[in-house]
């Protein structure tokens, strides 16, 4: 059984995922390059190692939730990083959405060495990761599906095994566009609403009983409605996201209309200065475009 966990990536998502294990009796051990991230988890009992490639001769499993392609290549591949602690029978999760190439070059790498690696990236915000609830998406070699799987239950509810290197990130490169155009229709009828004069939070109840009930409408519909946009989920990592999820099309040849209007859309919000509000901002940001 595995006892001993290394985290690296303690932001939104990371930390309250690295409490979560912590909570349910694995040994930590935790990287970040922000020294308050790593003091949070240290005074709840993680021991904070100085590089990834300490962290992984320390750990039997080592997770990674970061920001982009080059992040996770650098820690997993780079100077001083896991790769050169890497031995046989040890396991690297990826939990960051980033390209399905990078994650398959990556698995490659640690195979020639006898370790292995799974792409198992998450849905479900800040709230999810928190709760422990996260729809997990998992690609690799089913075998190390198996040894981790008690560890994903200790992070999420919904865990699912996709298939080889690189299924995870195509998977989550679907659930991203499912909900960003959902959303981009919550965002739309509430805008035909309010410009109708009728109260927005009355439209989100209606829906709710018929055909456009879900969690989108549900959640964000919510954020919208208490313009509560403190990040659950930046807006400059969805529209990373979607570029993820064009470059995953592109390469197989496949038009994706809606994506590639909605990525643009989110681009020039974050070229504007709006990225680090929740992708829920896009409501206010698009009708204050209109009254301009």
């Amino acid at each position: 059984m595995v006892k001993k966990i290394g985290f690296i990536g303690l932001g939104i998502m990371g930390r309250p995922m690295a409490l979560n294990l912590l909570k349910a009796g694995y040994e930590l051990s935790v990287f970040d390059i922000h020294a308050e991230a790593l003091e949070a988890l240290r005074l709840q009992g993680a021991v904070v190692c100085g590089s990834p490639r300490e962290l992984a001769l320390r750990s039997e499993i080592i997770i990674t939730i970061l920001p982009d392609s080059p992040q996770v290549k650098e820690v997993a591949l780079g100077n001083n990083g896991l790769l050169e602690g890497m031995s046989a029978g040890k396991l690297l999760i990826d939990m960051s959405t980033i390209d399905a190439a990078t994650e398959m070059d990556i698995h490659q790498q640690f195979r020639a060495i006898g370790a292995d690696s799974l792409d198992a990236p998450v849905s479900g915000g800040q709230i999810g990761a928190e709760q422990a609830t996260l729809s997990i998406m998992v690609g690799g070699e089913e075998s190390s599906f198996d040894l981790a799987l008690p560890v994903f239950k200790a992070l999420g509810k919904k865990i699912s095994y996709m298939g080889k290197s690189g299924s995870g990130q195509i998977t989550k490169s679907c659930s991203q566009i499912a909900t960003a155009l959902a959303t981009q229709g919550i965002i739309e009828a509430f805008a035909l609403a309010q410009t109708a004069g009728i109260d927005i939070a009355k439209v989100r109840e209606a829906l709710s009983g018929g055909f456009a009930e879900s969690k989108v409408l549900m959640i964000t519909g919510d954020k919208i409605i208490r313009k509560d946009f403190a990040p659950g989920f930046k807006l400059k990592l969805y529209s990373k996201d979607l570029r993820i999820a064009k470059k995953a099309a592109a390469e197989r040849s496949l038009v994706l209309p809606g994506t590639a209007l909605l990525s643009g859309e989110m681009d020039a919000l974050v070229a504007a200065g709006k990225g680090e509000l929740d992708f829920s901002a896009l409501y206010d940001v698009m009708n204050d475009s209109k009254k301009d």
